[in-house]
């Protein structure tokens, strides 16, 4: 470290003559030194021959014990799942992806301005939460299923008991689907809210079966999730209720 004085005039002053002002700097070098050398020491900014320092992981302890640090090649790790929650959100993706397919139809078979907003709704938030559910099971190393609904692309040239046998709770099966794409205006308004509050209504049950099964709904984010939707579900189906109960006489179906 170089310290620069300033040069005295020729004549020094009475007071100073005879001070060695090299002894001086010299004396002052070394405190300046020292003052660094414990800055360096007390701060985290410095650390052993100028190499950042490495991260500190600090796990918190339980209620009244201390915390632990550990080693920085510490590692996150996901909470444990069990086979019923993987089986829920497989399940919820096809489930979700039927109602955005229920609302795809509405610009095409109603002017209902209320239906419509319903509707907007009700595909946004089903397919931000598709989108959840597929990146929880890829996070998880476990199989996507696509965001279509089981019905789509069903042949309708016949009946197929078995595969109503095989639908999640609450989901339209292939003859409702297909009422629900012939109808317009007032009658597609009527089977729209009666198909939606049973597919709703068929989403709470899964999610209380979910939380009914031992060992499942514990993952934090799981837990949210359905509780979110089943809090949102009730909400919509009192909405479609409502609308319901504002329907004519004529309308009615």
């Amino acid at each position: 470290m170089n310290i620069f004085f300033l040069t005295f005039a020729r004549k020094k002053p009475a007071f100073l003559r005879g001070v060695n002002f090299r002894s001086v700097g010299s004396v002052l070098s070394h405190a300046v030194l020292g003052v660094v050398s414990a800055f360096c020491f007390t701060s985290a900014a410095c650390s052993q021959q100028g190499e950042p320092s490495k991260p500190v992981v600090v796990q918190p302890g339980a209620p009244g014990m201390p915390s632990k640090t550990l080693p920085p090649s510490t590692r996150a790790t996901l909470p444990p799942r069990s086979a019923a929650d993987v089986e829920f959100m497989q399940g919820m993706i096809m489930h979700h992806a039927q109602a955005v397919e229920m609302t795809a139809m509405i610009p095409s078979h109603t002017q209902n301005k209320e239906l419509r907003a319903l509707g907007a709704r009700i595909s946004s938030s089903q397919s931000d939460e598709i989108k959840f559910m597929q990146r929880w099971l890829a996070a998880r190393g476990e199989s996507v299923p696509p965001a279509t609904s089981a019905m789509s692309g069903m042949d309708m040239s016949h009946e197929q008991p078995h595969d109503t046998m095989a639908l999640m709770p609450g989901m339209l099966t292939p003859q409702q689907m297909e009422a629900l794409r012939k109808a317009k205006g007032a009658e597609f308004d009527h089977l729209f809210l009666v198909g939606m509050i049973q597919h709703h209504n068929g989403a709470l049950t899964m999610v209380k079966d979910l939380f009914n099964t031992a060992g499942a709904g514990q993952d934090a984010e799981i837990f949210n999730f359905a509780t979110d939707a089943d809090n949102t579900q009730r909400a919509e189906i009192r909405i479609m209720e409502a609308m319901l109960k504002k329907e004519k006489p004529e309308e009615k179906r």
